[in-house]
């Protein structure tokens, strides 16, 4: 078994939290880790697996189960149920499918899993194998998190602004969600603050960002919790194009409109002359809200793409019809719409890919964050890297027209729009600097792997 190990060097499971937003970043991570000669199995739902059927030319994919192989998340229908089923039939099958491997001539050598899961570090430990532990969110995120964990931010937040390593002054509506609504989503509070309760034992530790990115907050949160950043973790044609036929996710949870003609659409029309709205697949606006977006895009008179669901298509002012200006589609491919020269804005939820994605391709924003990281998000969008504007919302919490307006014009024609412009070309600059030969998140991958193969085998 010695020298069949050496043949493929070290073999790498990947275990995602099943959400998109989660499997996206680890499956790139895979193909990454796979470009250098690191064999890596992508491990999925019984039921993600069924429903979706992926395939990969370059990452294996095996399955575990959740408790819910017939329908998932929604088969729970509730977060704490979810998660418990979750940890102790995925602790089960996880370990039984390591097991699997280790009777094979390619037995696992690390499980990379995902910080929502820190369970799995356990059933690495038990079996004797290594456990990176992978944050998927950004680095500023997780060290809130980490202070909120461990008692060092005290909750509910009452004295304000809060001073943390790294940061500028936040205020409330800067925290994460969960905090920011202090008692909201507590099922989901909870799965985020344990990400922390092992993370110490873990071997390496993981985080889907560049280190220039968030430099200030990655140097001190590695004074306390060293780590690796090994993002942006979007497929190569968009960055460095040294991974081969590597120009798309591969794994899509939800049902894809692929007669679109959104791209067809987009090169007709002149270059940055176009806004980009997408709040991810998660979101469910009211139709008071969606009222005030389409409003807002009216007025600015802007080209636009709105990507939404039927049912929030459903919602729009009857009045409120597609012409030349706008088009609207139930899914587009979003690398290849962030890349489109037309493009000039992203009006975005703030979602940490979304966002990663549209600073790798240059692209300034207009943020209406929802719940999550999304809030702290948008905060680095518009005082950390000055690539876009965070929407104001009323006393009723809605976003208005004229705020919708407003905050377009000025990204699209405004002076500031023009430093963010600046700003959003040197942060994709350092996206693909960051994953190219050398990079820091080359470097670290390569370091990664490297420490792997010292294992004795």
């Amino acid at each position: 078994m010695e020298k069949q190990s050496k043949a493929y060097g070290v073999h790498v499971l990947a275990l995602p939290y099943p959400s998109q937003g989660h499997v996206n970043p680890m499956f790139q991570f895979c193909k990454r880790l796979a470009s250098k000669g690191t064999k890596a199995t992508l491990a999925i739902t019984n039921y993600i697996s069924k429903s979706t059927r992926p395939k990969s030319d370059t990452v294996a994919i095996d399955t575990f189960s959740d408790g819910y192989d017939d329908g998932g998340f929604a088969q729970a229908g509730d977060v704490d149920k979810y998660l418990a089923r979750l940890e102790k039939t995925g602790s089960k099958t996880v370990a039984e499918l390591i097991q699997k491997y280790q009777k094979s001539s390619h037995p696992i050598d690390c499980i990379v899993y995902d910080s929502f899961l820190p369970w799995a570090l356990d059933v690495a430990k038990e079996l004797g194998i290594l456990g990176a532990c992978f944050f998927t969110q950004a680095c500023a995120v997780n060290y809130v998190y980490y202070y909120a964990h461990h008692g060092l931010l005290t909750l509910p937040v009452s004295s304000l602004p809060v001073e943390i390593p790294g940061f500028p002054p936040l205020h409330l509506p800067d925290m994460p969600s969960f905090i920011y609504v202090y008692g909201s989503y507590p099922g989901y509070f909870h799965m985020v603050l344990n990400q922390f309760s092992n993370v110490d034992k873990a071997d390496f530790v993981l985080v889907n960002s560049y280190y220039k990115l968030e430099e200030k907050v990655i140097d001190a949160m590695k004074e306390v919790c060293p780590m690796l950043t090994i993002g942006p973790t979007i497929p190569s044609f968009y960055l460095d194009n040294r991974v081969e036929n590597d120009n798309n996710y591969e794994l899509n949870l939800f049902e894809l409109d692929l007669s679109s003609n959104c791209i067809n659409w987009l090169d007709t029309k002149p270059a940055g002359s176009v806004i980009y709205i997408a709040f991810g697949s998660m979101v469910s606006l009211s139709e008071k809200q969606i009222e005030e977006i389409a409003m807002g895009l009216k007025n600015s008179n802007f080209n636009f793409l709105w990507v939404a669901k039927a049912s929030d298509q459903e919602k729009l002012p009857k009045n409120f019809v597609e012409d030349d200006n706008g088009l609207f589609v139930t899914w587009s491919p979003q690398l290849k719409v962030l890349s489109n020269k037309a493009l000039g804005c992203f009006f975005s939820h703030g979602g940490w890919n979304s966002t990663i994605e549209a600073l790798s391709m240059g692209v300034p924003m207009v943020v209406m964050p929802q719940w999550t990281d999304q809030t702290t998000n948008a905060k680095l969008v518009e005082d950390v890297w000055n690539v876009g504007l965070r929407v104001k919302v009323d006393e009723n919490g809605i976003v208005r027209r004229e705020e919708i307006e407003g905050c377009l014009r000025e990204v699209m024609e405004g002076e500031r729009g023009k430093e963010m412009k600046k700003s959003a070309s040197k942060w994709k600059d350092l996206a693909k600097e960051a994953v190219s030969e050398g990079g820091t998140s080359d470097t670290n991958i390569n370091d990664f792997i490297s420490k792997l193969k010292k294992k004795p085998q």
